[in-house]
């Protein structure tokens, strides 16, 4: 497995397109890590996978489905009995934006 390799030139133009500002010592750390992370990624490709169908979750998923029905909804007046205060067959709320009204 041919290693990749993460040049500090590199990390320095990551750096600069994300807008941050790394010192040398930071480039150098930062050269480390994600030469790690592409060596890790890269290890990836030697893992066995003939036979192994795709999936979209580890672990099968039940969801199970009602029928839809059509059922009464509540009427104005039931919908705001419980509403501390009520204007014009609407839910009063206080003012919250500057403006007419």
């Amino acid at each position: 497995m041919a290693e990749p390799a993460i040049t500090e030139d590199r990390v320095r133009q990551v750096a600069r397109l994300a807008s941050l500002a790394l010192s040398e010592d930071e480039v150098g750390r930062m050269c480390e890590d994600m030469s790690a992370i592409l060596r890790y990624v890269a290890s990836l490709n030697e893992v066995a996978i003939e036979g192994v169908e795709p999936t979209f979750h580890p672990l099968p998923l039940s969801c199970p489905l009602r029928e839809d029905q059509v059922v009464p909804g509540l009427t104005q007046e039931q919908a705001l009995a419980a509403a501390p205060r009520s204007e014009a067959g609407g839910f009063a709320v206080p003012k919250v934006l500057e403006g007419q009204g």
